[in-house]
């Protein structure tokens, strides 16, 4: 019984904070408008010029993912955190890792995984050549986890405080240079024809960095946070 309560515990969070996050649209849509919001602007403010939108639009697509994964981060815990429910998460028999996790995991569900189909739309708007969609998606796939991660971490050092929103962004934002830079420069070398293993395995290290490290903060910082 020991053995299968941890993953039970997982599921039924994760069923809970989707159910949840779909109920409340408002929250859901937010981040959405505000990506199409900036990729809608960049265009209007820099003309109708195919060439320079091409060119750019491997930026202005990671830009407007970061921008928009950054303004739902307060919400992974806000609500447990007011109704009382995060204390007895931690309280919980199950490993606090294990349902971090899941709130994590509903959370790149909720807001990650959309982004991911609106970029593809946001590329066939900013002319991004063919040959960069299979690595505007791969990039996604790595990054966009990585985003939800760090963004958690800084979700949980902040949750309870006011202007929380504020200081998430400027904890979290210098952490995702190194995603933004490897990213597009993915995404550039394959329009040029060149190769992106290198970049891709990078990516694929800092999701590997981040799975590993931030339930440990987060569950950490939740613990000193209720505590």
């Amino acid at each position: 019984m020991k053995g299968t309560a941890a993953p039970v515990a997982f599921l039924a969070l994760l069923r809970r904070d989707l159910v949840l996050g779909l109920r409340y649209l408002a929250d859901l849509s937010n981040p959405l408008l505000l990506f199409l919001i900036v990729i809608t602007l960049f265009p209007l403010s820099l003309g109708p010029d195919k060439n320079l939108l091409q060119s750019l639009a491997p930026a202005i697509i990671w830009v407007a993912a970061v921008l928009a994964s950054s303004l739902s981060l307060d919400a992974v815990f806000r609500s447990d955190y007011e109704d009382g429910s995060l204390e007895q998460i931690l309280l919980s028999p199950s490993p606090a890792l294990v349902l971090v996790g899941a709130k994590i995991l509903a959370h790149w569900l909720l807001s990650g995984a959309p982004l991911i189909l609106f970029a593809l739309l946001a590329g066939v708007f900013l002319y991004l050549p063919k040959a960069a969609i299979l690595p505007l998606v791969l990039t996604l796939l790595l990054g966009t986890p990585v985003l939800s991660l760090v963004g958690a971490v800084a979700g949980a050092l902040t949750v309870g405080l006011r202007g929380s929103a504020l200081l998430q962004t400027l904890i979290i934002l210098p952490l995702y240079i190194p995603l933004l830079i490897f990213a597009t420069a993915a995404i550039n070398h394959a329009v040029q024809g060149q190769a992106i293993a290198g970049e891709l395995y990078f990516l694929g290290a800092l999701l590997v960095l981040a799975l590993t490290l931030a339930p440990l903060a987060v569950a950490s910082s939740l613990r000193i946070r209720v505590g």
